[in-house]
């Protein structure tokens, strides 16, 4: 099998090259994972948000922004609030160790103007047989929320996924209690597929449903006009 080594460079974006073995490391920096086709999103299009590969030095800018968000969100995600720094630092380690073991690529929401840290998202669980990759683990901090950068995020997140990566089909899960995600991924344009019952643990022990949605790359372009209209409208002075 052929795979793929993925570097993160000194600038923060990421080199590729084709490796030969099946192996999975993470050495000065470097994954190797067998997603042969999973790449992050260039680093330097967005006008509002940047895409960066998530690292251990975003944990203050993690911590930070999920003080200024409050708890009540984490209510959704698969780990509970982080009320420490330490937490925040766990967070981030937990999701690289996903990457070390090639089921998934966090990435760090940067604000395109300052560089804060404004929240995180990943692709996830990839198949590269029938070319399909989820889209997750998103959050945003409260004072970016409704300003556009959530729309210009999946603008970007999406456009790689089938334009530049190649994919057949973007997917998500939710909870599927969670109306909020669950509004906000069908605005997307992206289908209904079903309810998986009793599928996943939330943090505080409990049980939840998962509403599944899928994107196809003939749904795309009707999806991607949609989402552009969105990006200009928040773009405009007065905006936000």
């Amino acid at each position: 099998m052929v795979t793929w080594t993925v570097e993160v460079t000194t600038s923060g974006h990421l080199g590729v090259g084709a490796d030969a073995g099946s192996a999975r490391t993470v050495e000065h920096g470097r994954m190797t994972t067998d997603a042969p086709w999973l790449t992050p999103p260039p680093a330097d299009v967005g006008r509002m948000v940047r895409l960066v590969p998530l690292a251990p030095d975003h944990a203050e800018g993690w911590f930070s922004a999920a003080q200024a968000t409050g708890p009540e969100a984490w209510r959704w995600l698969s780990r509970p609030f982080p009320r420490t720094l330490t937490d925040a630092r766990a967070d981030i380690e937990a999701a690289l160790s996903e990457q070390e073991r090639g089921t998934r690529l966090p990435l760090a929401q940067l604000d395109a103007v300052d560089g804060t840290f404004v929240g995180t998202t990943s692709y996830y669980a990839p198949d590269a047989d029938v070319r399909s990759v989820a889209i997750g683990y998103t959050w945003l901090a409260g004072w970016f929320q409704g300003r556009g950068h959530n729309a210009e995020s999946k603008l970007q997140l999406l456009h790689h996924a089938f334009e530049g990566l190649g994919a057949e089909v973007v997917v998500w899960h939710t909870d599927a209690l969670n109306a909020h995600s669950r509004a906000a991924i069908e605005k997307l344009g992206a289908h209904h597929d079903g309810v998986l019952r009793h599928h996943k643990r939330r943090p505080d022990g409990t049980v939840r449903d998962t509403a599944c949605f899928s994107l196809l790359a003939d749904e795309w372009p009707a999806a991607r006009e949609r989402l552009e209209g969105r990006v200009s409208a928040a773009l405009q002075p007065g905006a936000g």
